[in-house]
C-alpha cells in the first residue's frame, strides 16, 4: 500500500498558478516555507545549505562531494547495508547532493512514518559513520567519474572557462576536485567537512504535502537536533576575470566544443527576470530561438546551441555551449559575435516578446506537478532570495514587460567585443 500511494503522489496537485505557501517558524526559530496538500497522506522536505564546493581549501578540493556522498552509506550503530535496509522499511527516499554552491538534501515519506523517518534522516545528517570501507568504495566512484570527464571535451571546457573566468576563486576550479586531491582525502577531512558544510545558521527549507505548520514546526527541531549552530565562513564575492579572446584546447576529434561568454548579471539584480526573458528570447535552447534558427536551422552547423545566465550565489556570467565540425568553427565564432551585436543594437521584436511571454507563462505552473516539486521549489526560492509571494506575481511581472525595458536591458546585457571563447577540439581556420 505503501508503494502504491508514493506511485500515485503526482496525481495530488493540479496544474495552477497560484500556491498557497505558508511561512513556518518552529518553536526553536528554524523558518520554512510550507505548502500543505492534504489529499494523500504523504510529505516532501528539501534542505540546502549553502556553500558547498566553495568552503573547500583548494588542497581538499572534492572532500564536501565525497562527504554527502557518504551521508546514507551508514549512520549511528547501521552500517551502509543497515541503513538502506531501515530506509527500504520506511518506505522513505533520500538523497544527498552537493554542487558548487551548496549541500541539499531531499526526503519524501508517508505520514504515518513522519517520526521515525525524521529521526534516521537526523542521524544521517547528525551521526554519519564514515567507515572506511564505505570511504574507499565511494571514492573509487568518484575517481572513475573524474576519469571519465578528463575524456570529455565538453567538461573540459567548462573547466577551461571557469578557470579563466573566475581565476584564484574556488569559482575556478573544479567542484568535484581532482583525482589528486579526492585520492589524498582521508576520514579526518570528512569530519571535518561535515561540521563545516552543514550548519544551521545556513539553511534553507521548503516542505509541501500533507503535514500543518504546527506538526512542521515540531519535525523540524527534532531534525536539527546535533546540527551544529554555525559552519566554515563563506568565501568572498567572485569577478568575471577573462578578457576577450579565444583559447584552444587541443583535442582529438571530428568536432570541436565551444565554450563562450562574458561577464553575467547578478541574480539580487532587479533586472534579473528581464535578462532571463531577453536570453529565453536568444539562447533558451529551443527551435525559435535566435541562436537555434541562425546556427541550426538556416545553416546546420549545430544539432544544438544554447546561452544561460549562470548566477551564483557568488558570482556570475553569461554563458553558451554548442558542438560543431571542426572545418565550421571559424564560421560559427563570427556568427556568435554578430548575433551577440544584433542584440546589443537591435534588440528583440514585439513579437518574439509577446511569443516568449506567452510561453514562459503558460509553462510555469507546470513545475507544479507534485509535492516533490514543489518542496524543491520553495527551499530554491528562499535560496535564491525570492519573496514569499513571488510565485503567485512571477507570471504577471513578464507579462508586464515593455519592448523599451526589455530591448534596454539587452543594450546593456550583450557586449560583443567582450566576449571569451574556449574551444575544446583541433578547429581549422582560426588565427
Amino acid at each position: 500500500m505503501k508503494r502504491l500511494i508514493a506511485i500515485f503522489i503526482l496525481a495530488a496537485f493540479p496544474l495552477r498558478a497560484e500556491v498557497d505557501i505558508t511561512q513556518v517558524t518552529s518553536p526553536s526559530g528554524l523558518n520554512a516555507w510550507l505548502v500543505e496538500e492534504r489529499s494523500i497522506p504523504f510529505v516532501s522536505l528539501d534542505l540546502i545549505f549553502p556553500g558547498g564546493a566553495t568552503l573547500e581549501s583548494d588542497e581538499q578540493a572534492g572532500v564536501v562531494n565525497l562527504m554527502t556522498a557518504l551521508l546514507s552509506d551508514g549512520a549511528g550503530d547501521m552500517d551502509a547495508q543497515a541503513f538502506a535496509a531501515r530506509s527500504e522499511e520506511l518506505a522513505t527516499r533520500m538523497s544527498f547532493n552537493a554542487g558548487r554552491d551548496s549541500v541539499s538534501v531531499s526526503v519524501r515519506f508517508l505520514t504515518e512514518d513522519a517520526e521515525a523517518v525524521i529521526e534516521h534522516l537526523r542521524l544521517a545528517l547528525t551521526e554519519p559513520r564514515f567507515d572506511e570501507d564505505a570511504i574507499a568504495r565511494t571514492r573509487g566512484q568518484l575517481l572513475a567519474q573524474l576519469r571519465r570527464d578528463a575524456l570529455d571535451p565538453n567538461t573540459l571546457a567548462s573547466r577551461a572557462f571557469a578557470s579563466v573566468a573566475f581565476d584564484g576563486h574556488p569559482y575556478g576550479r573544479e567542484a568535484n576536485g581532482t583525482p589528486e586531491t579526492v585520492g589524498a582525502l582521508d576520514r579526518d577531512a570528512l569530519v571535518a567537512a561535515h561540521q563545516g558544510a552543514i550548519a544551521r545558521d545556513r539553511v534553507y527549507i521548503g516542505a509541501a504535502g500533507d503535514i500543518s505548520a504546527e506538526d512542521l514546526g515540531e519535525l523540524l527541531d527534532r531534525l536539527f537536533e546535533g546540527i551544529p549552530e554555525t559552519g566554515w565562513d563563506l568565501p568572498d564575492h567572485a569577478e568575471f576575470l577573462a578578457e576577450p579572446g579565444v583559447e584552444v584546447i587541443p583535442f582529438d576529434g571530428p568536432q570541436s566544443v565551444v565554450a563562450f561568454g562574458h561577464a553575467g548579471i547578478a541574480r539580487d539584480d532587479p533586472e534579473f527576470l528581464t535578462a532571463y526573458v531577453v536570453n529565453e528570447i536568444f539562447g533558451g535552447g529551443r527551435f525559435g530561438t535566435r541562436l537555434m534558427r541562425s546556427l541550426r536551422e538556416e545553416r546546420g552547423l549545430t544539432y544544438g546551441i544554447g546561452a544561460f545566465l549562470s548566477s551564483g550565489a557568488l558570482g556570475e556570467s553569461y554563458q553558451g555551449r554548442l558542438s560543431t565540425d571542426n572545418d565550421n568553427v571559424e564560421i560559427v565564432l563570427e556568427l556568435l559575435r554578430e548575433e551577440w551585436a544584433q542584440m546589443a543594437n537591435d534588440g528583440v521584436t514585439e513579437e518574439e516578446l509577446k511569443r516568449i511571454q506567452t510561453y514562459l507563462t503558460g509553462a510555469y505552473p507546470l513545475r507544479f506537478d507534485g509535492n516533490s516539486s514543489i518542496a524543491s521549489i520553495m527551499a530554491s526560492m528562499q535560496y535564491q532570495g525570492f519573496d514569499i509571494d513571488y510565485v503567485n506575481r512571477r507570471n504577471d511581472m513578464i507579462s508586464s514587460l515593455t519592448l523599451d525595458e526589455v530591448n534596454d536591458l539587452a543594450s546593456r546585457l550583450y557586449d560583443p567585443d567582450a566576449l571569451f571563447f574556449v574551444i575544446v577540439g583541433q578547429p581549422v581556420g582560426l588565427n
